[in-house]
């Protein structure tokens, strides 16, 4: 990622390219992984909001291969989180690179604070995520 995009917070995951595979129903997020080509592989993410939801979340496949969920908002700046593929981290788009593992606990940059890890249950080709 070059200065320009962490100076201004421009991350590299995007919204999925199919809107519809996601909703919210009450305060559970599920994701159908047929329409979300995004997360079939290590590293695959996609940030989720809007359409009735309150939070940005962040869905992604880690290195672990394991799904993961975690509200997409940095403990620093607010700024919204990437995968980082073959370091098993999440990192913040800003020049502070605040760096978390996959269960929000900050392990570097100017963060002080972990973020909020979703839990998670992976049935088939759904995706539940408690909000």
């Amino acid at each position: 990622m070059g200065f320009f995009q962490r100076l201004f917070g421009i991350c590299q995951t995007n919204p999925p390219a199919d809107p519809s595979c996601w909703n919210v129903t009450g305060s559970t997020l599920t994701v159908d992984l047929q329409k979300s080509p995004e997360l079939a592989a290590s590293g695959g993410a996609i940030r989720i909001d809007g359409r009735g939801i309150d939070k940005r979340v962040l869905v992604f496949k880690g290195d672990d291969d394991q799904y993961h969920a975690l509200i997409n908002r940095c403990g620093h700046g607010g700024r919204r989180l990437d995968p980082m593929l073959g370091e098993g981290t999440v990192q913040c788009c800003s020049i502070g690179k605040s760096t978390y593992d996959y269960c929000g606990k900050r392990l570097s940059g100017s963060s002080r604070k972990d973020i909020r890890a979703l839990e998670l249950k992976h049935e088939g080709s759904t995706l539940t995520i408690d909000l």
